[in-house]
């Protein structure tokens, strides 16, 4: 029975790597010398400091950047609000998401049910198992999904005939 999985990924090597080019950027730009603007990663964190709140908004903008040239879908990532620090600085918190919680999970269950395709859904953990006795079925099932409306990015992987 052809089945696949429903997933929200996130390649963390890209991530670090798309870090590590942000803070090279960052300090070598003319507008950032002298300050102490950079991003630091901390497991599914990614915090951005600099010395206002324009400049971390600029900081963000070059690490949106070098995410998005790195594949990294920038949907995944849920902003904080900009927070002044001590000394006069400001942080901002980036969180990526990674990972279908719950919630999502039922409603792209729903979502699949509700297609009247004759597939079969079920959450298991992080992850949603489609399966089916046709693979046309499947791929509708897919098609419906990515015309969805999602806060999440998703991806369609271990696609098995």
């Amino acid at each position: 029975m052809p089945t696949f999985d429903v997933v929200s990924q996130v390649d963390w090597q890209e991530v670090r790597n798309a870090v590590d080019q942000a803070n090279r950027e960052i300090s070598n730009r003319y507008d950032f010398k002298g300050t102490d603007a950079r991003v630091d990663q901390s497991d599914d964190n990614l915090t951005v400091y600099a010395d206002d709140e324009y400049k971390v908004e600029q900081a963000a903008e070059i690490l949106h950047t070098r995410l998005a040239k790195r594949g990294v879908d920038l949907g995944c990532l849920a902003a904080g609000e900009v927070q002044p620090t001590a000394g006069g600085k400001a942080k901002q918190e980036l969180r990526v998401r990674h990972g279908i919680d719950q919630d999502l999970a039922r409603k792209l269950v729903r979502l699949i049910k509700g297609t009247k395709l004759k597939v079969q859904a079920s959450i298991q953990g992080p992850q949603i198992r489609v399966s089916g006795k046709k693979r046309d079925d499947l791929q509708q099932a897919i098609a419906a999904l990515r015309a969805a409306e999602l806060d999440l990015p998703v991806q369609f992987v271990n696609f098995r005939d």
